[in-house]
This record gives C-alpha cells, sequence and structure tokens, in this order.
C-alpha cells in the first residue's frame, strides 16, 4: 500500500514537472506579453504543486526524485517552438480538460487544494483556446484559424444527419427489393424504416442534449459553492481569464472586483467566462434538438421511398436509386464544406459508399428471398 502510495505520489510530480515545463515553453514563445504573463503564472502554479509532492514524498520517507520533463512534454514543447503556440494549443486544451479531474479522488491533493487549480487551469486554457475579444489582431488571426478550418458544427450536423437517413434506409429499401418483395411491402417496409430510424435519432439527440443540460446544471451548482466558499480563487481565475483576453493585470483585478460584489452577477459572469455556459440557454432545448434530428434524417430517408409511391418494378428500383444517388451526391458535395475536400470528389465517394452498403443489403436480401422460395 506504502509503495502504491508512493508511486502515486511520483506520477503526480512528474505531471506537474511536465505541466510547469510545458507552460514554461508556451511563455518564451508567445509573442503577446499578456498572454505570455498568464503562462508564466500557470506554471508557477505547476511549480507549487510539484513543491507540494516532493514533500509528501519526504514525508511519506520515500526518496524525491530529480524528475525532467517526458517525452510528450518534450515534444509538444518543441512544435510549440518551431510553428508557435498556437500549434500545439489545441492539443494541450484537451489534455488540460482531461486531466482537470485527476486530483478529485485524492484525499492529499484535496486536503492542498489542488483539485480547484487543475480546474481552474482547464478554464483558463479554454478561454485562451478560443477567446472572443482582447487579444491583438495577430493573435485572434493565429488562434482562430483553426477554427475556420474546422467548419460549422451545425451544417455538419445537417449534413451528416441528412446522410444517416438516406443511407440507412436505401439499405433497408434494398435489401426488401433484393427479396423481390412487393412494390407495397418495399413502400411500407421503406416507411416504417424512415419513422423508426427518424424517432431513435430524435430521442438520441434529445438524451444528448438533456444530459448536456442536466451537466451544466451541475457545473453551474459546483460554481456558486467554490463561489460561496473560496471567492478569492474564483477572483484569481478570472483575472487570470481576462488577462488571457488582453486585460493588464490591474485593469482585470479591477474588473474582477467589480463584477464580485454582487454574488448573482458574479455568478452569472463566472459561470460564462469560466464554464463558457450560457445560463439562459444551457445548451439550447432539447425539444428543439430532438425535432432537427428527425426532420434532418427524414428528408434523407424519403429518397429512397418517394418512387415507390408512383412506380412499381424495376421502374421503382432505378429510379428509387437514381434519385438517391443524387441525394448521395449532394450530401457528398455538402461535407466538402467542412473537409476542405474538392466536392467532386467528396461527391462520387459518398455515392460509392452509398451504393456499396445498398449492394450489400440487395445481396443479403436476394439470398434470404430465394432461401425462403425454397
Amino acid at each position: 500500500m506504502t509503495d502504491d502510495r508512493n508511486a502515486r505520489y511520483r506520477d503526480n510530480l512528474q505531471g506537474e514537472v511536465d505541466g510547469a515545463s510545458l507552460y514554461r515553453a508556451l511563455a518564451e514563445v508567445e509573442p503577446d506579453a499578456k498572454l505570455a504573463e498568464v503562462y508564466r503564472r500557470l506554471a508557477a502554479v505547476e511549480e507549487s504543486h510539484a513543491e507540494y509532492w516532493k514533500k509528501q514524498l519526504t514525508k511519506a520517507g520515500a526518496r524525491v526524485p530529480n524528475l525532467k520533463p517526458g517525452f510528450r512534454t518534450r515534444a509538444l514543447a518543441f512544435l510549440a517552438r518551431r510553428f508557435g503556440p498556437a500549434f500545439v494549443l489545441p492539443v494541450i486544451n484537451t489534455l488540460e480538460q482531461a486531466d482537470s479531474g485527476v486530483y478529485d479522488k485524492q484525499s492529499e491533493a484535496v486536503a492542498g487544494g489542488l483539485p480547484q487549480a487543475e480546474r481552474s487551469h482547464a478554464r483558463i486554457l479554454s478561454a485562451i483556446a478560443a477567446p472572443s475579444a482582447g487579444l491583438e489582431g495577430s493573435s485572434i488571426a493565429r488562434l482562430e484559424g483553426r477554427h475556420r478550418a474546422m467548419g460549422g458544427n451545425s451544417l455538419r450536423a445537417a449534413v451528416l444527419g441528412a446522410n444517416d437517413g438516406l443511407v440507412s434506409n436505401l439499405s433497408l429499401v434494398m435489401g426488401v427489393a433484393g427479396a423481390e418483395a412487393a412494390g407495397s411491402t418495399i413502400l411500407l417496409t421503406g416507411l416504417a424504416g424512415l419513422v423508426a430510424g427518424a424517432c431513435s435519432m430524435a430521442m438520441g439527440e434529445w438524451l444528448s442534449v438533456n444530459s448536456s443540460r442536466e451537466l451544466y446544471q451541475k457545473q453551474i451548482a459546483t460554481e456558486a459553492m467554490e463561489l460561496e466558499e473560496v471567492p478569492e480563487e474564483e477572483k484569481e481565475e478570472l483575472i487570470l481569464i481576462y488577462q488571457a483576453k488582453g486585460l493588464s493585470e490591474a485593469e482585470a483585478r479591477a474588473l474582477a472586483d467589480k463584477l464580485l460584489s454582487d454574488k448573482e452577477t458574479a455568478l452569472d459572469t463566472l459561470v460564462r467566462e469560466e464554464l463558457g455556459i450560457d445560463p439562459e440557454e444551457l445548451g439550447g432545448s432539447a425539444w428543439g434538438a430532438a425535432a432537427t434530428s428527425f426532420l434532418l434524417f427524414t428528408f434523407g430517408a424519403i429518397f429512397p421511398v418517394i418512387a415507390y409511391f408512383f412506380l412499381s418494378g424495376d421502374a421503382a428500383l432505378f429510379t428509387s436509386l437514381a434519385l438517391s444517388g443524387l441525394a448521395l451526391m449532394g450530401i457528398g458535395a455538402g461535407t466538402s464544406l467542412f473537409t476542405g475536400r474538392g466536392a467532386i470528389f467528396s461527391a462520387l465517394r459518398q455515392l460509392a459508399i452509398g451504393f456499396a452498403a445498398a449492394g450489400v443489403t440487395y445481396g443479403v436480401g436476394a439470398l434470404v428471398g430465394v432461401s425462403l422460395a425454397g
């Protein structure tokens, strides 16, 4: 048990050494002086945490190792020096978010107040990674460039939602058609697949958004508790965040003092600035998201079915394939808006993938149909 505890202490110490080294490296190459100062202050906190774990090892009678930054830290520092802080910032932010709860269940860390500091670092990194205002133009361009490259989440969700409906229902319709079922059976199956799939997608989206809302509500409650119990730490978080946005320390401190003078305003500000949550929206309406998902899935799923309302036999089959093929190409071209690939390439790729899935289910349906007939 003692060996496990000491090993955990050493792991914690290594993490703090890595964090301090990485923040120092970012501070060295960050052209924005105010942002560089934020990195240096974060590094100082990590170094104080490292000293804390050294003391824990000493108290336990264990040898305090002379640790150096690990490979990942050295690699990230090299890339930051070579390509600039913004090149590695998304990776660092992701790592910081993942590690923000690492101390929550360690009694020694809780006693030293380390969990709050780690959550604070995660929030500050999020603010730096997605600045809304305050940084110089060059910094904004550098940091925001990757967001433009990623494309819009709403557009991506719309295109992929319609694609789910189209491919899944085309495969279902072709599978039943392969079994040589009657046109009315194919139509009924396609409509059933449309409704079932749309309801499933809507329910999934409702659960996702509602779960996010509940998580946000819990985070807001935690923030309110921390504001009540450790107001000075919350104040320091706000100061660092506003410095990251371009204010001087004096300006950031004055603004934080003013905002924290009223508890209700303070909580609203902390939730927005630290957590990135709009307390009035909480991620949007779960029912609105469900309805949108239902409609997008339905839009895609209707193309394989339309022909069977008016035609039968091979005419219905080939018309269904033609309409679905056009829709697949349209969706493929739509994906090129956020993937950066050529529209023609994306359209043809989507057509090939969709028809491949339909071909597989058609073949399975044909085999099943022969087996049942025999």
